[in-house]
């Protein structure tokens, strides 16, 4: 069996890593749920951040696999006025909803603190070792 004296560290920073990059697809959601054209006709889809292991190793940190578009059907809305209205006045936006958005943001952002928590303990441990060595 293979020790690896970072693993705690190592494990903790890719997990800040992966929820960045979550934050940054939630945020990206976020920033365009109301766009009703992203250049194609079409609204903007939600992004999804999938996870997956680094390894297949159960003691190892966590990647995000790959971002894939939420296929869910698009909301309805009735605007008449709206420039990308169709002739019955109904508005196709997004599939982003901003509560869930939000959950998954504090949950991301709970997420990272955990981390960032993990690597305050391992620092203080490391430091107290010094200490008793000196």
């Amino acid at each position: 069996m293979k020790v690896d004296t970072f693993g705690a560290v190592d494990i903790a920073v890719s997990g800040m890593r992966a929820h960045t990059k979550s934050m940054e697809v939630i945020s990206s959601n976020v920033a365009n749920a109301r766009t009703t054209d992203t250049g194609k006709g079409r609204p903007y889809r939600r992004l999804l951040a999938s996870f997956k292991t680094q390894s297949d190793d159960p003691v190892t940190g966590v990647a995000i696999e790959k971002i894939v578009t939420d296929k869910t059907d698009f909301q309805k809305i009735l605007d008449p006025g709206h420039p990308q209205a169709d002739k019955s006045g109904y508005v196709s936006m997004p599939n982003v909803h901003l509560p869930i958005e939000m959950m998954n943001l504090t949950v991301a952002a709970r997420a990272y603190q955990a981390n960032v928590a993990v690597l305050k303990r391992y620092q203080s441990m490391v430091e107290s070792t010094l200490e008793l060595l000196r």
